[in-house]
């Protein structure tokens, strides 16, 4: 799978004359970003429940096509993009558990999510199309704002993707099955999206950086750093309503206190970095850029998360119900783990290696990569990867090997010159210690970011795992 080749602007290319030659080019994307087999016959899904009877295409498919939203949709930074990942992966599995002999909804269980429309009893149901339908309302509704860039090449994508879908899945299907269907679906997605709107983070690509935020200054605290950016990202993501209720009120970790002396554990730890800096090996630079997710060259942080979700469903060729509640616990996962992350952020205000080395120990010194806009503690990229490896451990297994080619395909990095060769793993949380441990070669977080991020994390994802998803 290469979900990062470059996809040419849609909006430009599609006209209306050409409609169908845009369906199959989109036919032939997704069928390259599907793990290659040699005549591998999928696997019979043990529940035998209507909505497996479907493969996992209707979500992977969805899921492969809003990574690409995420890469090239303006404003969508890691928070914004962990957020709609979750609602992406909740609304996939709110359309399909009608149609799942033991599994039940998560309304009544996420905060303030009291009820959701139901399938008819004793209607039929194509749970495929039930699928297809609600991903591309709460995609269009996500990223087809018409105010924004990419808006009308999204929108293409997205109407290309449904009719596709639709017309491979509603052969042989009565019509008033398949408007049922669409309907459920349709009906699932905008009452999610109308819930969204409530937690604090709807339309947060308009706000990534607010000029009326007052950035706080004391020793020690966050400043600008080498990108010029002076105001931080999304200082107030950290309110924003959690998934889970329980992630609401978890205690914040402390870091370590700040001081001006050069035999202190502040100094010391901060140091390490400065160190690290002077003998990085290739590997660790290929770790540091293959993790790095830049917002608009990649599809984020939390998009890798996700992504490594896809790679597990693809890899163990689930049925449709078990695709969608992969999904829908990554995306869980990803947005709890950043609101949580960013409060822990903007409480402390922790400075970057970046300042304090340059302050107290180099003033010409520049991390192997360039820090991001806001503070340090603790590390995003722990604390998301942490939460994700517990939540995915639990659902595919403990030591679950996979190969991480996120990036394949993708030029070399211009500003290290460094290539981005596929990554092995033996588990998920082989990946998580890894992708915490990117940011402490970059040059951007110390130690005690990625240590406590990723225990953090954990946290994070089991209280993900008190959800019920079965009944």
């Amino acid at each position: 799978m290469k979900p990062h080749r470059h996809i040419p602007s849609s909006g430009g290319i599609i006209k209306k004359t050409s409609y169908w030659l845009s369906l199959v080019a989109l036919a032939l994307f997704i069928d390259s970003c599907k793990v290659k087999e040699d005549a591998v016959t999928p696997e019979v899904p043990v529940d035998s429940s209507p909505t497996n009877k479907f493969s996992a295409e209707i979500a992977t498919s969805w899921a492969d096509l809003q990574l690409i939203l995420t890469k090239r949709t303006a404003g969508y930074t890691p928070p914004v993009a962990a957020r709609a990942y979750a609602y992406g992966g909740l609304t996939m599995y709110e359309a399909v558990v009608g149609g799942l002999n033991n599994n039940q909804s998560l309304a009544g269980q996420l905060k303030d999510l009291v009820t959701l429309p139901k399938a008819e009893t004793g209607k039929d149901y194509n749970w495929a199309l039930s699928a297809n339908a609600a991903e591309a309302t709460i995609l269009r509704a996500l990223y087809a704002e018409t105010s924004r860039p990419q808006a009308a090449a999204n929108k293409t994508s997205i109407d290309s993707l449904e009719t596709l879908l639709k017309t491979s899945y509603k052969a042989s299907v009565a019509q008033d099955i398949t408007d049922r269907s669409e309907k459920l679906g349709q009906d699932i997605a905008n009452a999610i999206f109308e819930w969204s709107k409530t937690d604090g983070g709807h339309e947060g690509y308009k706000r990534n950086f607010p000029a009326t935020y007052v950035v706080p200054v004391f020793d020690g605290a966050w400043q600008t750093t080498e990108n010029g950016q002076k105001i931080p990202m999304q200082p107030t993501w950290g309110s924003n309503r959690t998934f889970v209720p329980v992630n609401q009120t978890m205690a914040l970790p402390k870091p370590i206190a700040f001081s001006s002396s050069l035999i202190s554990p502040y100094f010391s730890t901060y140091f390490e970095v400065y160190t690290k800096s002077k003998s990085l090996t290739q590997q660790e630079k290929e770790i540091a850029v293959w993790w790095a997710d830049n917002p608009v060259e990649t599809f984020t942080p939390p998009g890798h998360s996700y992504n490594i979700a896809n790679i597990a469903v693809k890899q163990t060729k689930s049925a449709l119900g078990k695709a969608a509640e992969a999904f829908a616990r990554t995306g869980i996962t990803v947005n709890d783990a950043f609101i949580n992350c960013w409060k822990c952020k903007f409480t402390y205000n922790n400075e970057r290696p970046y300042t304090m080395l340059r302050r107290t120990v180099d003033a010409n010194w520049k991390p192997f990569w360039p820090a991001p806009p806001f503070p340090g503690f603790p590390s995003g990229h722990a604390t998301q990867s942490g939460a994700v490896s517990v939540v995915l451990t639990d659902f595919f297994g403990d030591n679950f090997a996979f190969v991480d080619n996120s990036h394949v395909g993708r030029e070399k990095d211009k500003s290290t010159g460094v290539e981005l060769k596929a990554r092995s793993f033996k588990s998920f949380n082989e990946f998580a210690i890894e992708s915490a441990n990117s940011r402490f070669y970059g040059g951007i977080h110390t130690r005690q970011d990625n240590e406590t991020g990723l225990a953090e994390g954990r946290k994070i994802g089991a209280n993900v795992l008190t959800l019920k998803f079965k009944k």
